[in-house]
């Protein structure tokens, strides 16, 4: 990801704890309690919100470090979309998105080398649609401002660090009727949907409880000048608990319909003791400018769990390590009363009882509980690519949306609940792992709000084009 401003540890709480954890001073923090049991009056239910359709999504795109370069390469198969504007604080970054453009038949105009350049891109009368690839603290100051500014808002993970920002996309979005959709690109992950659709089919019975993870070894990368710019996921692990919650989350979130047709109730959440980064830092510190600012100070714990009981009783179990040297996983894990799905460790299995299914039995089940996207560009999709095709098949989707009128698979109620879950687990984690309420971000409106649809009956005519 790239960066566009001054990059502080924004919101976050820091942890009062010697050593994230083992003794606790009283850090009640009663400005997080009240955000987190606040009553909100809808003004919109942006839930099932199908906007005007366009024939043609017009496209700022702000930050090209990985993500951002990654999404212009897909962005340019898509057919009826032009990119106009490119952003970056580093005038090479965005030239170079400019030529990669360029040469498969867009003409963006370059905003580069100030803090303030995203907001003039933004202002351009010909975008639609901004999307959002910077450093985290970004995320939520510049989803407001696109949709105040009458576009949508497509936005890296996480959509915002504080319970305050949660609550500004939300209300922003439903007075705006702008579309708010953090870019979750695991949902479209092809196990997990999969298991989307097998559970909508009753595959699984009722789901009982979830579990999802982001367990990957980013140790040495934290630390690498070439790659953070102004290290800036460095700086965002001086907090703790689970700072990278929706690659796992998201994908069971959809499971289990939160947000429509269950909500989270409550979380508890426990951090490990920091045994890698604070000595790491410390001893780069001793002869390195750049790390001076982090001699003596603390971090987060190695891993964080958090578990979240739903109103209608099921659990949800979430882990996030980014310093272990473990093989990577998700978890993924769907249990239910009639079945259960696992992704990690990988190939993806499912299972009726205490055996896991014959890998042969697995390929029937992929067969026949295919999902309608998969069946539609799935090979497609992974001829472009983007962690395996998921990524493509993210975009694809958010384009055909806009551009035929649908709602899209995720608004700006996922966003904030898949978001919270960092500022909730740092409140537990200060607090002994004391229980935390989960803000009701839909104003109750959970309770009849449609499941995200995934049958393809509308829509899907958006051309791809391979370049």
């Amino acid at each position: 990801m790239s960066a566009l401003g001054g990059l502080g540890v924004a919101g976050g709480l820091q942890s009062c704890n010697d050593q994230a954890g083992s003794k606790v001073a009283d850090v009640n923090h009663p400005e997080v309690l009240e955000l987190a049991r606040k009553k909100h009056n809808q003004a919109f239910n942006m839930s099932g919100y199908a906007a005007p359709k366009m024939d043609t999504v017009r496209i700022a795109y702000i930050g090209l470090g990985n993500r951002g370069t990654g999404a212009i390469k897909r962005i340019v198969n898509i057919a009826n979309v032009e990119v106009k504007a490119v952003c970056d604080i580093r005038p090479e970054k965005a030239e170079n998105a400019k030529k990669l453009l360029e040469e498969r038949g867009h003409s963006p105009e370059v905003y580069a080398g100030s803090e303030e350049g995203w907001k003039a891109a933004i202002d351009r009368d010909d975008i639609d649609l901004v999307y959002i690839c910077t450093p985290w603290s970004l995320h939520t100051p510049m989803c407001v401002y696109a949709m105040e500014s009458g576009k949508h808002a497509a936005v890296e993970i996480p959509a915002a660090l504080t319970l305050d920002e949660c609550w500004q996309l939300v209300e922003t979005s439903e007075r705006t009727k702008k579309h708010c959709m953090m870019l979750e690109n695991c949902c479209y992950g092809f196990f997990e949907l999969l298991t989307l659709n097998m559970t909508r089919q009753g595959y699984f019975g009722e789901i009982v409880h979830v579990e999802g993870a982001y367990i990957h070894d980013l140790y040495d990368s934290l630390f690498a000048k070439d790659k953070r710019y102004d290290l800036w996921r460095l700086r965002e692990n001086q907090k703790n608990g689970n700072l990278y919650p929706t690659h796992g989350f998201g994908p069971i979130a959809q499971i289990i319909d939160l947000n429509r047709g269950d909500q989270m109730d409550y979380l508890v959440s426990m951090s490990t003791n920091d045994f890698m980064k604070g000595p790491r830092a410390h001893k780069l510190a001793e002869d390195d400018a750049d790390f001076k600012e982090y001699a003596g100070k603390t971090f987060g714990g190695n891993m964080n769990t958090s578990i979240i009981k739903t109103h209608k009783g099921r659990t949800i179990m979430l882990q996030h390590d980014i310093t272990s040297p473990r093989a990577y996983s998700r978890i993924h894990l769907v249990s239910g009363t009639e079945g259960a799905a696992l992704q990690y460790p990988l190939p993806g299995k499912i299972s009726k009882g205490h055996e896991w299914l014959s890998e042969e039995e697995f390929k029937k089940l992929e067969t026949q509980y295919e999902p309608p996207i998969v069946k539609r560009i799935g090979e497609l999709a992974k001829k472009v690519g983007g962690h395996g095709g998921m990524d493509f098949l993210m975009d694809w989707r958010l384009i055909d949306c806009l551009r035929n009128g649908l709602p899209l698979d995720q608004d700006v109620y996922d966003a904030a609940s898949w978001s919270c879950i960092t500022a909730l687990s740092n409140y537990s984690v200060s607090n002994r792992s004391a229980s935390i309420e989960v803000p009701d971000f839909t104003g109750g409106s959970w309770k009849s709000n449609a499941p995200v649809d995934i049958t393809m009956e509308t829509g899907g005519n958006t051309e791809i084009k391979l370049v």
